[in-house]
């Protein structure tokens, strides 16, 4: 039987500090929450982050290069295979009618869009996918993605800093409840995305 303390939030935090994989981890789950995984980075790196007060820019910086890096290969997936295989991948991120309301966002007001969007927690998905296909500079999709993303990663390290103890205190109280509301909308998703 599983000792309760094995399984506590602060017992993988301290495995986790101490793996020499966590960094590639992190960039790894950082590309596939952009690419793939709906549920926001954001829920493992607030408690390592509070967690790990030395190293929260490193973690910030490690998020934000496996979120430019699948952002890159988002964008030509859009350019290269959106003729292809368009409709599946328009179905699996979000849907014909977000796809072509971004699409229009990108033409009219490009870069602003893609900014807006890796601000806010919307997947970024659709906006990789329209970009791409629509051919909107490369470079300038990159630069809107790297400056929205570091707004929320470094400014999540700024929070983290400044509301610590009382978010560490809140942490430790409902981590287990909060895990596992997350493992449940996982499997939601999982079971929407590819059962039904």
């Amino acid at each position: 039987m599983l000792n309760p303390d094995e399984l506590s939030a602060q017992t993988w935090l301290d495995r986790l500090d101490r793996a020499a994989y966590a960094l590639p981890l992190l960039f790894l789950l950082s590309m596939l929450e952009t690419l793939i995984i709906p549920i926001p980075i954001e829920t493992i790196l607030i408690p390592w982050m509070l967690s790990q007060s030395r190293q929260r820019w490193t973690i910030a910086t490690v998020a934000l290069a496996g979120n430019i890096t699948a952002a890159a290969l988002g964008y030509w997936l859009g350019a290269l295979a959106m003729e292809q295989w368009g409709d599946t991948l328009i179905n699996l991120f979000g849907g014909v009618q977000a796809y072509d309301s971004f699409a229009e966002q990108i033409r009219s007001n490009g870069f602003m869009s893609v900014l807006a969007v890796g601000i806010t927690p919307t997947p970024l998905q659709i906006a990789m996918l329209a970009a791409g296909a629509a051919g909107y500079s490369f470079m300038l999709f990159l630069l809107a993605v790297a400056l929205s993303r570091s707004v929320r990663y470094y400014g999540l390290v700024l929070l983290v800093h400044f509301a610590g103890d009382a978010a560490m205190r809140l942490w430790k109280r409902y981590s287990r409840q909060i895990g596992a509301a997350l493992l449940v909308l996982a499997g939601i998703w999982l079971w929407f995305a590819f059962a039904v």
